[in-house]
C-alpha cells in the first residue's frame, strides 16, 4: 500500500435531489425525493431534508410518501444528471489521467499518477481545490476522501458527508477501522454480515482478531483471504481508468401488470428501438440480443440470441427480440420488460438479408423513431388521433408567454407549472390544459449561469451540446452498463463543511 494519501474518492452529495434543488429555487432547503412515482416506484435519491423523515434510496416510493407526505416528489431527469456528471468528471480528469468512475456521482482518482499530489499537504490542497471547482462549475457540493488506498478513501468520503473533506493519515488506518462494523468493508453485504454476526464477529477489529484461517473456514478461501487483508487495512487495488462497456440495455416496470399479449409485443418492439438508439449514441454495435421478462409472480426470465455478427440495425434487434418473446409464457401478466445487447463492438457487420426484409415490409428508418413514445395512436377506421401529452413531475417546460418553468403535477386534463429558473427567486404557479398549444417540453437550463467570459475556461452546462455516455439513458430504465457499481446511488452520512482528519 502507498505511504502517502494520494487516492481520492469523490462522492457528490445527494446528487439527483441536489441537482433538482439547484434547478428549482422554490425547493431549496425543502424535502425532495427523486424516483419512480408509480405504485411500484422506488426512491433513487432523497435530499438531506427528506432523510430527516427516514426517507432513503432504494425505499419503496409508497413508504417514502407515508414518511414524508409533504416532500416534493419528482421524476428523474437523467439528461441533466449526465451533463452535470460529465462536468464533474472533466474536473477529475484535469487532476489525473487515472480516473475510475463508479457511477454518475462517484469516482476514484489517482492523484500521484497525475503529479497532483505526493504527500499529505499537496493531497489536501488538491482535494480542497476540487471541492471549490465543483461548486463553481456546477453549483453543487461533493464530499472528498483522501487515503493511501481505495477502500480507505471511500470510507473517508463517507465520514466527510455532507460537503466536507477527510484525510486519513498513513499509519492510523488500523485504529480507525477497528471499531467500525464489518459491513464497512467492500464485499461484506447483508448475507456475509449475518454469517459473521452469527460467528460473533461484528466489528473490523474482531474480524482481524479472528485470524485468516478462521475467516477462510467461515467464508471460503478467496473471500476469507480478501477480508482478512482489508481488516488489516491492506488494499492493493489500483485505480482503473477505463472500464470496458459490456452491455447496453433498457427496461420498463409497469404500474399495472400487462396481460394483453399484443401489448407485450408492442412494448418489446418499443424497448428494442430505445436500446438501438442508446447503442448508436454510444458508437457501439452488438452480437447478442437479450430479452428480460419479469412476470406477475416476480419470477424473472432471461432469453438471448447471438447473431452472425455485431449490428446496430433496429430491424434486426426488433426481430430477434420478437423471436425471443415467442418462447416466453406471459399469460399471467408481465410487470417488467427489458431488451439489451451484449457482445459489443465499435463496428457494424450489416445483416443485408434482414435489411432487405425490412425494406420490403416498408419499415421506417431508425431516424424516424426519434422519441420513446409514438406521436400518434391508431383508432377505428384507420384514422389517427394525437397521443395524450405527458407532463412528468419535475421536468422542464416553456410557455410562450410565461417562459421557462417546471411541472409540479398533472392530471384530469390539467398541468400545473411553476415558472422559475436556477437563477431566479421562487416563481409563480399557473395551471393549463394538458393540450395547451403554448406549452411545450424544454431542455434543462445550466445550474450555474454562464457569463460570456466563462465560455473558454469552464465546461459547458446542462442543455449544451456536450453529452456523456454513462450509466443511464434517456429514461429510468436506460443503461449502458460496464459494472454493477455504475448505477447512481445516494447514501446518508455525517461529516460537515470543515476540512478535517479523523
Amino acid at each position: 500500500m502507498r505511504t502517502a494519501p494520494t487516492i481520492l474518492h469523490l462522492d457528490m452529495d445527494a446528487f439527483f435531489a441536489s441537482a433538482e434543488q439547484a434547478s428549482k429555487p422554490s425547493l431549496r432547503g425543502k424535502a425532495v425525493v427523486v424516483g419512480g412515482l408509480g405504485p411500484r416506484g422506488v426512491v433513487a435519491t432523497a435530499s438531506y431534508e427528506a432523510r430527516v423523515f427516514g426517507v432513503n434510496s432504494a425505499m419503496p416510493m409508497a413508504q417514502a410518501r407515508r414518511r414524508a407526505p409533504n416532500a416534493a416528489y419528482l421524476v428523474p431527469r437523467f439528461g441533466l444528471y449526465r451533463e452535470v456528471s460529465e462536468q464533474v468528471m472533466g474536473l477529475l480528469r484535469a487532476l489525473s489521467p487515472l480516473v475510475e468512475p463508479l457511477s454518475l456521482d462517484e469516482a476514484f482518482v489517482d492523484l500521484e499518477a497525475g503529479g497532483t499530489a505526493w504527500d499529505e499537504a499537496s493531497a489536501r490542497l488538491a482535494g480542497a481545490k476540487l471541492r471549490a471547482d465543483i461548486r463553481a462549475v456546477t453549483g453543487l457540493t461533493g464530499s472528498v476522501g483522501l487515503a493511501a488506498s481505495k477502500m480507505l478513501a471511500k470510507i473517508a468520503s463517507e465520514q466527510a458527508k455532507p460537503d466536507g473533506l477527510v484525510l486519513i493519515d498513513p499509519g492510523t488506518e488500523r485504529a480507525l477501522l477497528g471499531p467500525m462494523p464489518v459491513r464497512t468493508l467492500p464485499g461484506v453485504g447483508p448475507a456475509t454480515g449475518d454469517h459473521l454476526r452469527r460467528a460473533g464477529i461484528t466489528t473490523v477489529e474482531e474480524l482481524a482478531e479472528a485470524g485468516e484461517d478462521e475467516l477462510v473456514r467461515l467464508l471460503g478461501k478467496a473471500h476469507g483471504h480478501a477480508l482478512f487483508a482489508m481488516a488489516l487495512a491492506h488494499d492493493e487495488r489500483p485505480v482503473v481508468a477505463e472500464r470496458e462497456t459490456k452491455s447496453v440495455s433498457v427496461e420498463d416496470t409497469y404500474d399495472v401488470d400487462i396481460h394483453d399479449r399484443v401489448r407485450v409485443e408492442l412494448e418489446v418492439q418499443r424497448l428494442a428501438d430505445r436500446c438501438v438508439r442508446r447503442l448508436r449514441r454510444a458508437g457501439l454495435s452488438g452480437r447478442t440480443i437479450v430479452l428480460k421478462v419479469r412476470r406477475y409472480d416476480f419470477s424473472t426470465l432471461t432469453r438471448s440470441e447471438t447473431l452472425r455478427g455485431p449490428t446496430d440495425d433496429p430491424g434486426v434487434v426488433r426481430e430477434a427480440a420478437a423471436r425471443l418473446l415467442e418462447g416466453v409464457d406471459t399469460t399471467g401478466g408481465v410487470r417488467l420488460l427489458g431488451v439489451g445487447v451484449t457482445g459489443l463492438a465499435d463496428y457494424t457487420q450489416e445483416d443485408l438479408f434482414a435489411q432487405a426484409q425490412a425494406a420490403a415490409a416498408g419499415e421506417p428508418a431508425a431516424e424516424e423513431h426519434a422519441g420513446d413514445e409514438p406521436a400518434e395512436v391508431a383508432v377505428a377506421d384507420g384514422e389517427t388521433a394525437p397521443a395524450e401529452r405527458r407532463w412528468p413531475s419535475g421536468h422542464d417546460v416553456r410557455h410562450t408567454e410565461f417562459g421557462h418553468g417546471w411541472v409540479q403535477g398533472s392530471g384530469l386534463g390539467r398541468v400545473t407549472v411553476r415558472f422559475e429558473t436556477p437563477y431566479s427567486g421562487p416563481g409563480r404557479v399557473r395551471t393549463f390544459r394538458t393540450d395547451d398549444a403554448q406549452l411545450e417540453p424544454a431542455d434543462p437550463l445550466p445550474l450555474v449561469e454562464r457569463r460570456p467570459e466563462d465560455a473558454d475556461r469552464l465546461p459547458p452546462g446542462p442543455g449544451s451540446s456536450v453529452s456523456a455516455v454513462g450509466a443511464h439513458g434517456s429514461g429510468p430504465g436506460d443503461q449502458v452498463s460496464s459494472d454493477p457499481a455504475s448505477r447512481p446511488k445516494s447514501r446518508s452520512g455525517g461529516g460537515g463543511d470543515a476540512t478535517s482528519s479523523p
